[in-house]
């Protein structure tokens, strides 16, 4: 199988060096920068408890040199998207399947759901992306892993090797589990998902308040969830995004306290926001809060938390230069 990786970060580079080390994959990637460079001269690298793991790459900033991909993985930053989508068309043939492995709501999360037929405008604005890429091309994906980038091209794997695969139409297929297998071959823990938009939205539910909070105050999870005035806010957003995904076919039985729990257990633990933040890159705050605010506001549904949490983070992020000017 042919696989392509389009970028090459902690978690493109991640899942790219485990296919790669599997040697049951062509694996190659789209990069650029010293990113690319580092690639061409070393090859897949990520760092384990257990040691180094290594995998040959064909590398380039073109996506024309790379060719028409059995599947393509997206792994880029939010922010990235639309332009990155623009550019992917010769990777794409009218077989190729195409893996969002992102932080969020994806572009195409609301799409054939009734009341949803414009675009969501916080992850595609203008439509651009679905027009890129074909929605019957994607499989949806959730990815439970903790790694970083120490320098580029080099992939630091800290905890966690969970994906959750499935149509984003529902049910399960042939086409999901032949990605599961793979994916599973090269030592990941896969999830083929009857409902994988479900699982987007229950691990939305935690990063939507866990993500931005940390990235505004600069603490780890674990003092947040220790000061119980901020933990009462996490919770009173948290439940107006189950009222949410209760009318977008997403119910969670479970309540806040209960998701605390399971996040407390990660300790002092930065965010992937947070970690941006002191990078001094741009944040993902569409896909994560503005996505659900659009989802939210949309259905005509109170959401005064959700609100506030999105109105502080993108001002502090437009004050620190992170997040693009209205």
């Amino acid at each position: 199988m042919k696989v392509c990786i389009v970028g090459a970060g902690a978690i493109g580079g991640f899942i790219g060096t485990r296919l790669a080390a599997a040697g049951r994959a062509d694996v190659s990637a789209v990069a650029r920068g010293a990113t690319l460079a580092a690639l061409r001269e070393h090859g897949w690298r990520m760092d384990t408890a257990q040691g180094r793991v290594t995998g040959p790459v064909r590398a380039s900033d073109r996506a024309e040199a790379l060719g028409v991909q059995d599947l393509v993985v997206i792994a880029v930053k939010g922010p990235a998207l639309t332009s990155v989508a623009q550019g992917i068309a010769p990777l794409l043939g009218p077989d190729t399947l195409v893996l969002p492995a992102m932080n969020g709501v994806p572009w195409w999360f609301c799409q054939g759901q009734p009341g949803f037929e414009a675009p969501l405008q916080s992850v595609d604005p203008g439509g651009v992306i679905a027009q890129a890429i074909p929605f019957d091309s994607v499989v949806g994906c959730v990815v439970h892993a903790s790694t970083s980038t120490p320098e580029p091209g080099l992939v630091q794997h800290r905890m966690g090797d969970g994906l959750i695969v499935g149509e984003p139409r529902g049910g399960k297929s042939g086409r999901v589990q032949a990605v599961a297998d793979l994916l599973a071959q090269a030592g990941f823990n896969v999830t083929h998902s009857a409902d994988v938009r479900y699982d987007i939205w229950y691990k939305l539910w935690g990063n939507l308040t866990m993500n931005p909070v940390s990235a505004i105050t600069g603490a780890t999870i674990d003092r947040l969830l220790a000061d119980p005035l901020v933990r009462g806010f996490c919770s009173a957003a948290m439940q107006e995004a189950a009222a949410i995904g209760e009318r977008i076919g997403c119910a969670i039985s479970q309540n806040a306290e209960d998701r605390h729990a399971v996040t407390a257990k990660l300790g002092a633990f930065k965010t992937s926001m947070l970690q941006d933040v002191e990078a001094g890159r741009a944040i993902e705050l569409d896909a994560i809060v503005g996505a659900v605010h659009e989802i939210g506001s949309r259905l005509g549904m109170p959401m005064p938390s959700i609100d506030a949490l999105l109105g502080l983070t993108r001002l502090f992020a437009r004050v620190h230069g992170l997040y693009p000017e209205a």
